[in-house]
């Protein structure tokens, strides 16, 4: 069996500007940042106090909620009614809630509750998605931290690829709890001024970021079938491992090169027709430095002039929803014809030789992409999208 094209027919999102995706256009594609003090929960205790939150009067949000409306988007846009046979693969950490009322009941002598914390894990956030949406099987949870969506995503279209599956809803969300924070802050990973600068001089960290963000991925004879607009072919895709450091990535970037060569020989893609490349690019002193190299590997010397940018530097770090709020973000750069910035960009640094698109968004004839994550335990992900 001849191999299946595969498209996205439908995407819902929701970040920290908001939900939808002129929300999203009006902010990243603009060149601003959602950074603001924390007020969803007591951060006087922690270093750091800033984040990109979206607040709706609504509290701290489920992300079952959250990804159900972007589902019901993503659906709406697809034209799909009946979603009794849709498998649903989704990244997510689970909810804090249940982990939360665990430890504290621990702390102060209580019996757990095991139904509470249950509540709290990551297969019954997607589970409580499908059900609530009726969907198919299967019902998955990805947990490996940055690249979580962006794998989902990955295997959606492998499954959709290979004939197992004739559309697949997938996605990933985080969104900004206590619990996240406090590791962060006390890893001293957060950014030490209140903003983010990738591939700059100076930077110190990265900050948190709410995003969740939801796809239909179907074969493109299906969606033709049904007279659906495709909105992207995601051409290729790849995973790798450093098998380097429990949280430092390779310092060559070897996996994450690994995974976008892989990808664009899936995609038969040429790394000169990579139009712009969505970086991962945390602001962190290590990741971007790596990061570089990791594209000068893939790029040559093309790697100095292809528009390169870090989105994270306005949406902050989506955690597990990181690659599914950016494939939104490159969906917009091949539909819109403009490339987004890297906010916060100050002084270049020597040793991060790109062009990140400082000076704010550049309008460019924009046909293929490349998004890329990684994350802890080295793990590393690669997705190629085109102009249907």
């Amino acid at each position: 069996m001849a191999a299946e094209t595969v498209v996205i027919t439908g995407a819902g999102v929701r970040s920290a500007f908001g939900p939808g995706e002129q929300r999203l256009l009006d902010g990243v594609f603009a060149g601003r940042h959602a950074f603001a003090p924390v007020t969803r929960f007591d951060t006087s205790r922690s270093r750091g106090n800033v984040a990109a939150l979206y607040d709706d009067g609504r509290g701290q949000p489920g992300q079952a909620q959250v990804l159900a409306e972007c589902a019901r988007t993503a659906l709406d846009t697809a034209g799909i009614r009946d979603v009794s046979a849709l498998p649903v693969l989704i990244g997510t950490k689970g909810d804090f809630q249940g982990v939360h009322t665990f430890w504290r009941d621990t702390v102060t002598g209580d019996r757990p509750d095991p139904a509470a914390t249950a509540q709290s894990l990551a297969g019954h956030v997607v589970e409580e998605l499908a059900t609530t949406l009726g969907l198919g099987r299967p019902r998955t949870a990805f947990t490996n931290a940055c690249v979580a969506a962006a794998d989902a995503l990955a295997h959606a279209c492998r499954l959709v690829r290979t004939g197992r599956a004739e559309a697949v809803l997938c996605g990933g969300a985080y969104l900004v709890d206590p619990e996240v924070f406090a590791k962060f802050d006390q890893a001293r990973a957060l950014s030490s001024d209140g903003r983010v600068r990738p591939f700059a001089k100076g930077r110190s960290g990265l900050l948190l970021g709410d995003g969740a963000a939801v796809f239909v991925v179907e074969s493109a004879r299906r969606a033709c079938e049904r007279g659906a607009r495709p909105l992207a072919v995601v051409s290729g895709w790849a995973l790798t491992n450093d098998a380097h450091h429990v949280v430092h990535p390779h310092p060559q970037g070897a996996g994450l090169a690994a995974a976008a060569e892989a990808a664009l020989r899936m995609a038969g893609a040429d790394p000169a027709s990579v139009d712009y490349v969505n970086a991962h690019g945390t602001g962190t002193p290590l990741n971007d430095p790596a990061e570089t190299k990791a594209l000068y590997r893939v790029f040559g010397e093309r790697a100095r002039t292809v528009p390169v940018s870090s989105t994270k530097s306005m949406t902050g770090h989506a955690l597990e929803a990181a690659g599914a709020l950016e494939a939104v973000i490159c969906l917009l750069a091949l539909r819109e014809g403009i490339v987004p910035p890297t906010a916060g960009f100050t002084e270049p640094d020597p040793e991060c030789d790109l062009d990140c698109v400082p000076e704010g968004p550049r309008h460019l004839d924009v046909r293929r992409v490349l998004s890329l994550n990684a994350a802890f335990g080295g793990v590393n992900s690669a997705l190629v999208l085109e102009r249907p």
